[in-house]
């Protein structure tokens, strides 16, 4: 398995868009605006390869001078639970320390939280609804 930054609108990026769509949005009724899409061209896109399949995918989204958001974090249905998030993660956490960030945080999906608090990510807040499903924000500082 590799891992590498990827480009906004390459191959790579359709892959994306792809993986994110039936993991995160299909199961919800929810596809992807062309706006949302295009807000995506500053953004750090992330992902695990196996040759050319994409594995997983994660976004870091860049608040201010020491935050990123952490998005889109999907895995294929299966191959969950074999370590890509983990590596994901990692990897994420690593690239964004190295441009500078120093603290990441997320909109986690209730479901979620278990995974990202293995990471030393921590629930700050009250619980909201965001795409239909019940979310915390969860921060780290890196």
């Amino acid at each position: 398995m590799g891992l590498k930054q990827i480009d906004h609108g390459t191959p790579e990026y359709k892959q994306m868009i792809q993986l994110r769509y039936t993991i995160l949005r299909q199961p919800l009724g929810l596809s992807f605006t062309d706006d949302e899409l295009e807000m995506e061209k500053n953004d750090i896109l992330i992902a695990a390869f196996d040759d050319d399949e994409m594995l997983g995918c994660c976004m870091l989204v860049p608040v201010d001078r020491n935050t990123a958001r952490v998005r889109q974090m999907a895995v294929n249905n299966n191959l969950q639970g074999k370590g890509i998030g983990a590596s994901i993660m990692s990897f994420a956490e690593n690239l964004a320390r190295d441009k500078g960030f120093n603290k990441l945080i997320m909109h986690a999906r209730k479901t979620a939280i278990g995974f990202y608090e293995k990471f030393g990510y921590k629930v700050v807040g009250d619980e909201f609804t965001e795409v239909k499903l019940p979310h915390h924000v969860m921060e780290k500082c890196i």
